[in-house]
Order: C-alpha cells, then structure tokens, then sequence
C-alpha cells in the first residue's frame, strides 16, 4: 500500500483543548461489534465498566457489525466520555485502539483507489479548515508515510471496473483538478466550465456505461476543456449571461433555515442567527438580501479579492479529492453538490458579523477575515454539508440532466 494526501493533512495534528470547537459534539457516532468488544475487555473490572455498558447502546439498524452500537451523549450533545480538557477519557485510559472507527480516523477521509490510499480532510474540524484555507500550498499532493493514513482498512473503494464510469474515473477527477487550478481564468468561469464539461460527458459517461469507443470521445471532450479558446469563450458566455440573484438567495437562505431547526450547537446557533440578521432577518426579501449580499461581494473582492479566492478554489480541490464522483448518480450531480455547497458557504462568509464589520472599517486587519473564514467553512461543513436533509434538499433541487444545468448556472452566477 502507498499513501498520500495533500499538504495540509500531512501537516495536520489535533490541537485538543486547544480548539474553538470539538469533534465530540454533534455528531452521531457508530462502534463496529469488534471495537467495542475490544472496549468491553479493556474496561473490564475498572470503574469504566458500567458506563461502557450503560453510555453504549445497540444500533438496532444495523445487521453487519459495522455500526454495532451508538455512543451516547451528554444533555449538551456532547460525546458521554469526553472530559473536562476537551480529550477522550476512553482514549486517555486504553489507547487509541478502542476507540470507533469515526473518532480514531477523523477529520481524515480515506479513500483506496487501487492499491493506493489518499487521505484527504474534513473541513469540519476547525484545524484542518484553518491549514486547508490558509496556507498557499496546501493542496500539493506528497506521499505521507503508512501509519499516518490511519486504519486504511476503513477506505471507502473506488471500484476499478472495466465499464466506463470507472475505469475512467481517476482520468477524469485529475481533469477537474487541472481545470479547477487555471487560475488565469475567473473562478466561477470554472466551475462553469466544469458543468458543461460534465453536462458534454454526461451523454454516454454515467454508472453502467460499458468500454469501447466511448472511452476515445471521453479523451477528446476532456482535451478540449483543456483549450485556452475554450475555457475563453465559456467565461465569456458566462460573463454575458444575466440572471436575477434572488432565487440564489433564496436557495441559501433556505438551507440555513433548515438547519437552524435541526442543530443544537451554540456556535452554529449564535452564527446563523448573525447571518440571517445581516441580510434582513430569516424572512427577508430575496432580492433585497442579494443586493446587500453582491455589494459586500464586490467590497470584499476590492479588498481582498485574492485571499477570498484562495479560500473558494482550495475548497473546491479539497472537495474533489474528499468526495469522490463516482458515488454520486453523475459527474453533472457531483458537480452541481460542489457549488451548492460554496455557494451556502459564501452566503455565510459575506454575512458573518466579522466581515460585515470588515467592510465598514477597511483597515481592518487580514487576519480578521482569515479567522471569519475558518468558522464560516467549518461550521458549514460540520452542520450542513454532509446532513440528510441537506442532501435529499440539493437531490430535489438539482433534478436530472439539463435541468441541474440551468440550476447550477444560477448557483455559479451567485457565487
């Protein structure tokens, strides 16, 4: 096996009680039927043992063993054993070894493709977020060695099959990360390169589709989104194109709503809350709302337009190397989850009180923008990017074909 993961990952250590926020809360997490048997003899006969048994209940969904058990959590929503330094009790006591799969691997995200593991992050760790959106290289790709990409054995598998969908898949995610660095071309022209590239394959490359001569127009259309007249003439049309932002607005608004009736943590609250406030309540005008939203756009670019581009792109290769293509329905769906999802961040980053008050007093330092940042992506990809009803809400509202086209240009357009 050989490993590798972008820079900012190989770089990347917990800061435990050193973190603005903890990966102990808020979320639901499962214990394989062998991690917890192993728990079970290592706290047997301590005084662990009874909250072991009382803290970890069966999954009664589940009949592989995989997500044997749940971990139980405090009123808060805070994991059951964590302590008062912010730091897994069982970890402190019985070694890493014990703990479920999720709390050992996370923030890294393992994916085998071959025999090769690549260890890409979740933004929804303030550390990996602060080291993905900060640092100019953090999205070069090194080896790192074996026993950091931690418990490969849990890598989710890109099938390599002899169909189209797959075999082809690793060709045309380098393709994407090509497109997405040409940074002599306006980061939304790219992404809307990006959807026409997916909307051009989408005709005969989609899950099932078998080898043959397909395998060449494949090649060809991906050379072509490679040309500077093409990429040229599609920022063009992008540029002259005319859409209202409101629906874009709208569709921003909507997800936060959603999620402020579904989260219970603080710091999501209390920024949400901000955020609606800044664009004129939770029920505000959608067109008022982009109006107030496209005149920060326009400031803050004025003002920091490179450093809000570096978060955007580094984002958006993050999210290519974290989130795999191939498990969406098709490259055009994968795509069209990848601006939703900058597209609620951006609506969060333009209404975070801290930029707000940026915009007002310019002078402000960079480092104030950078640390609005960070909790704009993090809490976002934490609270909303990988929740059920976020997903089923982008399913509905992509639709199928050219209709999730003309849905992502209005999302591009926003952006």
């Amino acid at each position: 096996m050989t490993a590798s993961a972008p820079r900012y990952m190989a770089r990347f250590r917990c800061i435990a009680e050193a973190c603005e926020d903890t990966c102990c809360a808020g979320l639901t997490v499962p214990i394989s039927e062998s991690r917890w048997s192993l728990l079970r003899q290592k706290v047997a006969g301590t005084p662990d043992e009874a909250s072991v048994s009382a803290l970890i209940t069966p999954n009664p969904e589940d009949d592989t063993g995989r997500q044997a058990g749940i971990l139980g959590k405090r009123a808060d929503g805070h994991c059951a054993f964590l302590d008062e330094a912010k730091l897994c009790s069982l970890q402190r006591r019985y070694g890493e070894a014990v703990l479920p799969d999720g709390c050992s691997v996370f923030p890294r995200v393992l994916t085998r493709w071959g025999t090769r593991v690549e260890m890409a992050g979740s933004l929804a760790c303030p550390e990996t977020a602060r080291l993905c959106l900060l640092t100019e290289d953090a999205l070069v790709r090194e080896p790192v060695p074996e026993e950091q990409a931690l418990r490969p054995q849990v890598a989710r598998q890109v099938a390599a099959g002899d169909d189209v969908w797959t075999a082809h898949a690793e060709t045309v995610r380098e393709a994407m990360l090509r497109l997405l660095e040409r940074r002599e071309v306006p980061f939304a022209a790219r992404l809307y390169a990006l959807g026409r590239m997916a909307l051009e394959l989408g005709d005969f490359y989609f899950p099932g589709t078998t080898e043959g001569a397909d395998g060449e127009r494949l090649a060809g259309i991906l050379r072509e989104y490679e040309s500077a007249e093409t990429l040229a003439s599609l920022g063009a049309q992008l540029e002259a194109l005319e859409l209202p932002g409101g629906p874009w607005a709208g569709i921003c608004g909507a997800v936060l709503r959603s999620r402020e009736a579904a989260v219970g943590s603080p710091r999501f609250l209390s920024l949400v809350r901000d955020v609606h406030a800044s664009y004129g309540g939770p029920n505000a005008n959608p067109d008022e709302a982009w109006h107030l939203h496209a005149t920060r756009r326009s400031a803050l670019d004025s003002l920091h337009g490179a450093r809000v581009h570096q978060y955007f792109l580094h984002h958006a290769l993050n999210h290519v190397l974290r989130h795999p293509f191939t498990e969406a329905p098709s490259l055009l769906n994968a795509m069209f989850l990848l601006v939703l999802r900058a597209s609620v961040v951006r609506w969060v980053l333009l209404g975070h009180p801290a930029v707000v008050a940026l915009l007002e007093a310019p002078g402000t330092p960079q480092a104030t923008l950078d640390a609005a940042a960070v909790e704009a992506f993090q809490v976002v990809a934490k609270h909303v990017e990988q929740a059920p009803t976020f997903l089923d809400f982008a399913k509905g509202l992509a639709g199928e074909g050219p209709e999730t086209f003309a849905r992502l240009l209005i999302l591009v357009k926003g952006l």
